[in-house]
């Protein structure tokens, strides 16, 4: 079945796809890199001040890329690209997977199942960095997917620097796997919850790619 593109953004810069929700950060850097360019023709101190500008809209530029997928086949599918920080049993026989998220990784979140968003709760909360136990407690969105397997929650953790966590589809929506779901800017931790009875295919360290990676094992 194809995959739904209705949460892709195809506005792009220089021809980068680019992940919606990235222009009050992206915009304002491109546009003074752009801006010192122009000035550096005419002066030597505009040249040098176009050196960083440019380099910082060229690495909004990368940390704000949104590349097309080939989604993998398999029940469950990592929701996040980066590195699984933890594989933790839950009271209630759910195992959590959580994945760290650097400010290298692509920042675009997919639906690890297909199936419907039932809940998408914003929770406040602290800031601290996201790879600290203490980001329990941190700003997050939980959602809820009615899928195959059941009840399937996933919960975007804001980190020190991605503070700002926008979702892409609203309660009741209907999604394909693989789908785009939202943006965490910058670096953040993205947590699923597998249902009791299915194994983690993923062990910890393990780099994942979002709508590639398989998180459970048949």
């Amino acid at each position: 079945m194809p995959h739904s593109q209705t949460s892709a953004h195809r506005d792009s810069l220089t021809g980068v796809r680019i992940a919606r929700g990235a222009s009050p950060w992206l915009l304002p850097t491109v546009a003074t890199a752009a801006l010192s360019l122009v000035r550096a023709r005419k002066s030597k101190r505009a040249a040098a001040i176009a050196v960083p500008t440019t380099a910082l809209a060229a690495g909004m530029l990368w940390f704000f890329r949104d590349p097309e997928r080939e989604i993998a086949q398999g029940r469950v599918i990592s929701p996040a690209d980066g590195v699984v920080q933890s594989i933790m049993p839950w009271k209630d026989g759910r195992t959590r997977v959580a994945i760290f998220m650097s400010p290298l990784n692509v920042h675009v979140n997919r639906a690890p199942l297909a199936g419907t968003v039932t809940s998408v709760e914003h929770v406040p909360g602290g800031f601290v960095p996201a790879f600290n136990k203490e980001s329990e407690n941190n700003e997050r969105v939980v959602w809820h997917f009615d899928t195959e397997l059941g009840d399937i929650e996933m919960v975007q953790i804001a980190g020190a620097v991605a503070r700002r966590i926008v979702p892409y589809i609203p309660q009741g929506t209907k999604v394909e796997q693989g789908d785009r779901i939202g943006l965490i800017r910058f670096g953040s931790r993205v947590d699923i919850y597998l249902p009791e009875g299915v194994e983690v295919a993923v062990e910890v360290g393990q780099a994942t790619t979002a709508g590639v990676t398989r998180i459970d094992r048949d």
